[in-house]
């Protein structure tokens, strides 16, 4: 383990923490801006929530524990599906439970410890439904890549995928051919890549640009005011199951932050703290209009190459983005990014959430020639990935991702042979 240049609890002088805080920001922007655009929520709520939630994670974890929350891409499709059901107040209603399922959660653990959730949530169901929600999410990003809207229709256009290769081709290179940080910044790259590609082939209007003002407050979605708080049994089967997948995703960064600093963080400040950290960000973020959030592994990357733990640093990215987000013309030149131009990054980061759904099984040494293990990840990925739903009554429906991930925790329950050691993602 190297030595930190700065331990999680030093304070850089004002001209570094300045430096060091844009580092972290900027490693999490693109992806943080890109959910809201593919959800139909406003990238400065997204940007604003993120700093907000940031911000109650550490307060929560007592300053202890480095790690910023941006948006998930877990969400992606259940806040699409619960808004063609019932607008995008249904959307954030359901982040707002799923922010509860968090805090139960984490009584749980308070008052039980944390092995009986490892038992519950094994590699052999979270990385099959990891795997499902980049690959449901294939079409979309494929479709955003290759067609454009001409009179109501989605037609293929060569000069707007054109765009989607260049942006594509961009991260893809900052991955592999670069070190240091700008290897752990490919989707930010990638973007302004892209944006300058389409704007030198016409695809961009900047009117809107031109028009913003130069602070401006961003979209709040407020229960009472901008929609009735109304719950529906669909809404919770679509939103709330997705917490099996992104506590599972915490839990791993969890013990990737302690690898890289050298700390035992389920022990200190506790797995039950951060949980509940993790879960209020996401309450402050869905009770003003933005998406649920995670804790991110870009800036767990940037904390791996940098040897910066320093909590104040994670804390001074988390105000930038709120600054950030009352810059009313960056936020209108940020929705003026093409659809191709994110459909192409999407391609990149779609195919690396399934992908690390599967390295998560080869990590943990899942053997599929126990016909356990390969029941439980064929139902997954069929029933996820095909869109099977269970529909009770017309307030009540289950499908795609959500059914997938409640299947997987049942028959991991109820088959016999559960795994234990490495396959049953034991922690200390």
């Amino acid at each position: 383990m190297a030595k930190a240049v700065l331990d999680i609890q030093d304070k850089p002088s004002n001209g570094k923490l300045l430096t060091l805080s844009l580092q972290h920001m900027f490693a999490m922007f693109g992806a943080t801006i890109l959910v809201p655009q593919l959800v139909g929520l406003s990238p400065a709520i997204a940007l604003l929530t993120s700093g907000i939630a940031t911000i109650v994670f550490i307060l929560v974890t007592g300053f202890k524990v480095p790690a910023y929350l941006g948006s998930s891409f877990a969400f992606i499709i259940p806040i699409q599906v619960a808004t063609q059901a019932g607008g995008i107040g249904s959307a954030m209603i359901g982040s707002l439970f799923v922010s509860l399922v968090y805090a139960l959660v984490s009584l749980l653990i308070w008052r039980t410890g944390h092995r009986w959730i490892m038992r519950l949530l094994p590699p052999v169901v979270v990385g099959p439904v990891i795997m499902v929600i980049g690959l449901a999410l294939a079409p979309t990003a494929v479709g955003m890549a290759s067609t454009i809207q001409v009179d109501g229709e989605s037609t293929y256009s060569f000069l707007h995928f054109s765009a989607a290769i260049v942006t594509l081709a961009a991260a893809v290179i900052c991955i592999i051919f670069f070190k240091g940080l700008v290897s752990l910044m490919p989707v930010l790259i990638g973007i302004v890549t892209g944006y300058l590609y389409s704007a030198a082939i016409g695809i961009i209007d900047f009117s809107p640009v031109r028009e913003a003002d130069w602070f401006a407050l961003p979209d709040f979605i407020v229960p009472g005011v901008h929609y009735e708080f109304q719950v529906t049994g669909t809404l919770l089967a679509v939103m709330v199951p997705i917490a099996i997948v992104t506590i599972s995703e915490h839990i791993g960064h969890q013990l990737v932050l302690g690898r890289i600093t050298d700390r035992n963080f389920i022990k200190d400040p506790g797995l039950h703290r951060s949980i509940l950290g993790d879960g209020l960000g996401t309450f402050f973020s869905g009770l003003v209009g933005g998406p649920p959030k995670t804790t991110y592994g870009e800036n767990i990357g940037v904390l791996a190459l940098t040897k910066v733990f320093s909590i104040h640093v994670i804390f001074g990215a988390a105000v930038l983005a709120i600054v950030f987000s009352f810059l009313g013309k960056l936020m209108a030149l940020i929705a003026t990014i093409p659809q191709a131009v994110l459909g192409g990054i999407s391609i990149l980061l779609f195919g690396i959430i399934a992908s690390s759904g599967l390295r998560m099984l080869v990590e943990h040494g899942i053997d599929f020639d126990k016909q356990r293990n390969l029941v439980i990840a064929s139902v997954i990925l069929v029933t996820g990935i095909g869109g099977a739903a269970i529909e009770i009554s017309e307030t009540f429906k289950i499908e795609g991702m959500a059914l997938a991930a409640i299947l997987g925790v049942l028959l991991n329950l109820l088959l016999p042979g559960k795994p234990e050691g490495n396959e049953a993602g034991e922690i200390e």
